[in-house]
């Protein structure tokens, strides 16, 4: 797969807030991390699969669109930065969750990522539900 069709795989799972959409998109041995959140690194992809399908299974939050803002290619042809802001509802409100993502792509699969995912909007999500 290319950059962008991962890219684009990502937020369609995110939109169906589907886990098998999402590990097929990683290297058996990915790893994703989320450094500004207090949760455990996801390492492998059973791990992304499990640890989304519960977390999507438990938020109120429906996505209704995903956009990217920007992709940034880096100096290394493997990594990419996405910044995306995330519009749905939670609790009949509407919310935004802006963030990004660094993706280390190798052989067609996503084998590092790094979630700066806006864990205040998250908070506003749980209280919303």
């Amino acid at each position: 797969m290319s950059i962008d069709e991962i890219v684009t795989g990502f937020h369609a799972a995110m939109r169906h807030k589907s886990a098998d959409e999402l590990a097929g998109l990683y290297a058996e041995d990915g790893l994703h991390e989320f450094p500004f959140g207090e949760m455990a690194p996801l390492e492998g992809r059973e791990a992304v699969r499990e640890s989304y399908r519960a977390m999507w299974g438990a938020t109120p939050f429906e996505a209704d669109e995903v956009r990217r803002v920007s992709l940034h290619r880096t100096e290394d042809p493997e990594v990419v930065v996405v910044e995306q802001t995330v519009h749905g509802t939670a609790g009949g409100r509407e919310l935004t969750v802006p963030g990004l993502l660094v993706l280390r792509i190798r052989d067609g699969r996503i084998v590092h990522a790094r979630d700066y995912m806006d864990f205040s909007a998250i908070a506003r999500i749980r209280a919303a539900g």
